[in-house]
């Protein structure tokens, strides 16, 4: 299948576009934005719904101030970030203004995503500002996130929002021309990475950790945002953000940039949720059969397959599910809380109201509230 093909039904794109692109030796680069906006327009004009992460409040505030080089602390950050927002905000509304369109502002935290209802609220607000034709532009709230409640990087903020969204396909913007083999700044011998089918440990350790000055996120957090979105079946595209109509080409079917294809098997919208977005509280350790009655057969985890109970959660709080050496496996909503999950390690169901007193649940996580996060583990043989 070609790219023009696999992107014929796209009907709504969530671009993400990060500081290294936006920012230039003054701040942010007003030609860039425009080139950007123009491009974005162009992608309306086609009937297209656009979803838009921007980064750059924090740098824009940085040099308002005339600061250099790094800020020292979280409260710098905030501050700069506080007064970078408006200025961001306005050149957006100014730049899509020329097109005859409109702008809304979204900043978000960690915690607005994380409780079910703020989700579902979230959701519908973007979902209606798009229905009005209104570009939603959307960012962390930079000013009174803290590490409890931040998403870490923009990277990570556009594959949540592309989950509430049901976006159809990603495109994020870089100021690299995609994913190589090795990093480029290091070896001439590095070759771009047009199509990944699967994002394997190979593909991760080619992403590196680089990043820049202006920005948080380098190659690696583009990459597990792309493990993030295609989990959910959503193709995901890093690309040239300083190339000019650089969203035309990949709408065109050209081949700009490394195109991640969807995973066969996603998650649905509220597995996403569950396996990305909540912070797990605690941690199950699994035996060789729970492990394959969880992935290959859609079973839900019962307590004889729990061997081990690490940490301090209560009922219907995350919890991450590994195998005996420590790998992923799933995430889910736990059904009873870490105390009383000790007490039926390993038991039947038909067990667990003589250990406990009572039975609320014959499971330890029901099969819907359980979110695998592995699909290509062979089921052994025999």
């Amino acid at each position: 299948m070609t790219r023009k093909e696999r992107l014929g039904n796209v009907k709504r794109i969530l671009v993400k576009v990060g500081s290294a692109v936006l920012t230039g030796d003054n701040g942010i680069d007003l030609n860039i934005v425009e080139q950007l906006v123009a491009d974005i327009a162009a992608l309306r004009e086609r009937g297209l719904q656009v979803v838009f992460v921007s980064s750059g409040a924090i740098a824009s505030g940085k040099h308002r101030m005339g600061i250099e080089g790094k800020l020292k602390n979280l409260p710098q950050k905030q501050a700069a970030a506080a007064i970078g927002q408006g200025r961001l905000m306005r050149v957006y509304s100014n730049a899509f203004g020329k097109h005859g369109l409109y702008v809304g502002q979204v900043l978000l935290t960690m915690s607005d995503i994380t409780d079910r209802k703020r989700f579902l609220n979230i959701r519908n607000t973007i979902l209606q500002l798009l229905e009005w034709g209104v570009i939603p532009i959307i960012n962390e709230n930079d000013t009174v996130a803290v590490d409890e409640i931040k998403f870490g990087d923009n990277d990570n903020l556009a594959a949540m929002v592309a989950n509430i969204v049901e976006a159809d396909l990603v495109v994020n913007l870089t100021s690299t021309n995609g994913l190589y083999d090795q990093n480029p700044n290091n070896s001439k011998k590095a070759r771009l990475i047009p199509v990944v089918k699967e994002i394997t440990e190979e593909i991760e350790k080619a992403a590196g950790e680089e990043g820049t000055e202006a920005g948080v996120g380098g190659m690696r957090s583009k990459v597990l945002a792309a493990k993030k979105v295609v989990a959910v079946g959503t193709p995901y595209i890093i690309a040239p953000g300083k190339r000019t109509g650089v969203l035309q080409e990949i709408m065109d079917g050209k081949e700009v940039g490394t195109l991640f294809l969807p995973s066969a098997e996603h998650l649905n919208s509220r597995k996403y949720w569950i396996a990305f977005t909540l912070r797990p509280r605690g941690r199950l350790v699994l035996d060789e059969g729970a492990v394959q009655a969880i992935v290959h057969d859609g079973k839900s985890l019962l307590p004889s397959g729990i061997t081990r109970v690490e940490g301090d959660f209560v009922i219907g709080d995350a919890v991450s599910c590994v195998d005996v050496d420590g790998n992923l496996i799933a995430r889910g909503l736990a059904n009873y809380s870490a105390e009383e999950m000790k007490k039926i390690i390993g038991l039947k169901s038909s067990q667990i109201e003589q250990a406990l007193g009572y039975k609320d649940y014959d499971e330890a996580i029901h099969r819907d509230n359980l979110a695998v996060t592995i699909h290509h583990a062979e089921k052994p043989k025999g």
